[in-house]
């Protein structure tokens, strides 16, 4: 799988994730060291290993697309935060 990582972005509240581009998820756990709080996402064949919040407005409807991306394959563009590597934004490549 070829995934490609853009860090800009034309919209100015964007400007602080790095995007992942036509990635597809490999697992979804349990953070062991925060499992009330994070999921623990890996993007790719040699993972990268990236977090969801429980706590984040959109935790549904993110958690709904990686699985999506997890179980049937469907790639997305994945917006990480920097320096926090948690998932922000996830949306359909164009």
């Amino acid at each position: 799988m070829i995934t490609s990582c853009s860090g800009s972005s034309a919209n100015a509240n964007l400007q602080d994730l790095t995007w992942y581009n036509k990635a597809t998820i490999s697992q979804i756990s349990e953070d062991p060291d925060h499992p009330k709080e994070f999921l623990r996402i890996s993007i790719g064949i040699s993972p990268q290993v990236f977090y969801l919040s429980k706590k984040n407005a959109s935790y549904t409807s993110l958690l709904e697309k990686l699985n999506q991306s997890l179980q049937k394959g469907k790639k997305f563009n994945i917006g990480i935060e920097n320096n926090t590597n948690i998932i922000k934004q996830i949306t359909d490549p164009k």
